[in-house]
């Protein structure tokens, strides 16, 4: 027999190892000796108020064995002698559209521009320390994408474009813990994510695909609306049948070539602003009610999601790293750009998170018109530039306390930061444009108001984050081919087309049914 159940308990019961046990046995009206097993299916924490609780979601066995099995099987076979998709990008929407064409009987042919994740840390390496950007591999290309060292969220709310559960179990079935299936807010975490990223790559070259690194798409050939060769910058040209364009929301250089090539394409409303950091103990604090004490162990580092309405327009919290730290993730020389992640004990003492503003492509970019298509990307490039610029013309980043940024003063000292390039004290409410920087700045004290003690002296704003999601948006038909070449077809974010590492996975799924059907 099973009985699925919703359980709450408290601190006091979650540190007991038979704390759950006890509490299904007492919902039930039975002794616990009674129960053979507990299988969680989902777990959260609900601290709105002083007495923390744990909320659970069972399935109790009662006298049948938990299956230890699970219900998802992934059917991957030999295609090394198979029909041909080349996949130009291996981001979670490549990696899942490679993976999706073997379970099909096709032969996925990844074309990536970054490293594998291994020699690709060296270039972080030289970002974090030589603020020296390389081009092709760095936070934002190489083997696994954005996502394999920017945390590993996986909270989606994508729950209609396809099979979440799906994604989760394919997860752990090449590495991944088991945690991610229970959590209501799963994460990796950026230590932990490469090896599972590698063990993706392994798994599609086992069974005969193939995966290029340092292999950029450079051009392609079009003939009769259609893709029949692309070109690499090391001087080969591959003949394709279907091409999956799988880049990313960085990928600048591919929604050039689009343009040039007079494709279609269309200008995407997407967000900009900055990253906030704070002390972990701050946020932990204000969220777990603990405030000038130390959180439970039983507790993680608390989190935060907060939105707010300034003139009509969207002031929201994006990606927040709690016991993360802040990465410069540039994908050119020239540009600042700042990101967050987490490793998975979530660890570190600062705890930081997007800060940004919706940006209407059709409303707010009349001065970026002439550049069409473009104009939000090329919006995107300037604030991007302008940081460069005020951090001093390296990956040292702009940044400004937070009071000081929201009353419109220089910070004459910055607070410690994550942030490993450096900061550098900068006017940061006078640099970004009035409608980034005035909409940030009451967003700022609204969120003061949610949060007691959020808006503090302690905390930095550092400029810019920008790469929230791609500007530039590759149309696409009910079949997800381009209205205008019938064998391309754009994928996950770099289309516009998902949001992180989950849409962006099954979309790339999706993409790969479409290819082969």
């Amino acid at each position: 027999m099973i009985k699925s159940l919703q359980l709450r308990i408290n601190l006091h019961q979650e540190g007991k190892p038979d704390g759950l046990l006890n509490k299904a046995a007492h919902d039930l009206g039975m002794e616990a000796s009674e129960i053979t097993g507990i299988k969680i299916l989902r777990k959260s924490i609900d601290a709105r108020k002083r007495n923390i609780m744990f909320n659970y979601k069972v399935d109790v066995y009662i006298n049948e064995p938990v299956p230890e099995t699970s219900a998802y099987t992934f059917d991957y076979k030999d295609v090394s002698n198979a029909k041909p998709i080349h996949i130009i990008g291996f981001g979670p929407a490549g990696m899942w559209a490679a993976l999706r064409c073997i379970e099909l009987g096709f032969k996925p042919i990844v074309l990536e521009r970054g490293r594998n994740v291994r020699d690709r840390r060296r270039d972080l390496k030289a970002i974090n320390q030589d603020h020296h950007v390389n081009e092709d591999s760095n936070y934002c290309f190489g083997e696994g994408g954005a996502g394999t060292y920017s945390d590993g969220k996986l909270y989606t709310r994508s729950l209609k474009r396809g099979d979440v559960r799906r994604i989760f179990e394919n997860l752990v079935y090449h590495g991944a813990t088991e945690q991610i299936l229970i959590d209501a807010h799963p994460h990796i975490g950026t230590n932990k994510l490469p090896k599972v990223v590698q063990n993706i790559r392994e798994n599609i070259i086992k069974y005969g695909g193939e995966v290029h690194f340092e292999t950029r798409v450079t051009d392609f050939t079009l003939k009769e609306n259609k893709i029949t060769a692309i070109q690499l910058q090391n001087g080969n040209e591959l003949a394709v049948e279907k091409v999956i364009l799988a880049t990313g929301h960085s990928a600048r250089d591919i929604f050039y070539l689009l343009n040039d090539k007079k494709v279609a394409l269309k200008a995407k409303s997407f967000a900009m602003g900055v990253r906030v950091e704070h002390p972990q103990e701050i946020i932990d604090g204000i969220q777990y009610h603990c405030k000038g004490e130390q959180r439970d162990d039983l507790l993680p580092a608390a989190a935060y999601s907060l939105v707010q309405q300034v003139n009509d327009r969207g002031v929201y919290s994006f990606c927040m790293c709690p016991g993360g730290f802040i990465v410069p993730a540039a994908t050119a020389n020239g540009e600042v750009v700042v990101n967050g992640m987490s490793p998975s004990k979530r660890n570190n003492k600062f705890a930081n998170s997007g800060i940004v503003t919706e940006i209407n492509a059709d409303k707010d970019l009349y001065k970026y018109e002439h550049f069409g298509a473009l104009k939000a990307l090329e919006y995107q490039k300037d604030l991007e530039r302008l940081a460069f610029t005020a951090g001093g013309r390296n990956q040292t980043a702009p940044a400004q306390r937070l009071t000081d940024f929201v009353e419109g003063k220089l910070s004459t000292t910055l607070n410690e930061t994550s942030y490993q390039p450096g900061l550098k004290s900068s006017p940061m409410h006078s640099l970004l444009p009035k409608l980034i920087g005035g909409s940030l700045r009451k967003g700022f004290k609204a969120f003061g108001e949610k949060m007691k003690g959020y808006y503090t002296e302690e905390a930095n704003i550092i400029g810019v984050e920008s790469r929230t999601s791609s500007p530039v948006n590759i149309p696409r038909t009910d079949t997800l081919e381009h209205p205008q070449i019938s064998n391309l077809y754009p994928c996950g974010e770099g289309g516009g087309y998902a949001g992180g590492i989950v849409s962006a996975a099954m979309d790339g799924e999706r993409c790969a049914e479409a290819a082969c059907s």
